[in-house]
């Protein structure tokens, strides 16, 4: 109000409440890609969990929240923040083995 910086203590309980909206809308996409997603894939899903990468990732409780939700296993990349990009390096470096993949 008055235009000068501060510093606030925010609790987690707060910032919890805050992103659960957001939270709920992940959990509305994963539910509806398991829905999409071909019986094969499927079978990889329940078999191997669901592998969770990005920022997001990093969202303390987010994995046991979706695990509730899809009753799945899931698991949260050693280096979420950087786990799509090494990923990638790998794929282009064997282009030729994930050629059929990549490219249609």
């Amino acid at each position: 109000m008055t235009g000068i910086p501060k510093t606030i203590k925010v609790s987690y309980s707060e910032i919890a409440y805050a992103l659960d909206k957001s939270v709920s809308k992940i959990e509305e996409a994963v539910l509806k890609a398991l829905e999409m997603s071909p019986p094969e894939l499927s079978a990889d899903i329940y078999t191997n969990g669901i592998h969770l990468t990005g920022g997001g990732a990093l969202l303390r409780g987010l994995d046991k929240r979706l695990a509730a939700k899809t009753k799945l296993a899931i698991h949260v990349a050693d280096d979420p923040l950087r786990a799509v990009v090494k990923g990638t390096g790998i794929a282009l470096k064997n282009i030729k083995s994930f050629r059929a993949v990549l490219m249609s």
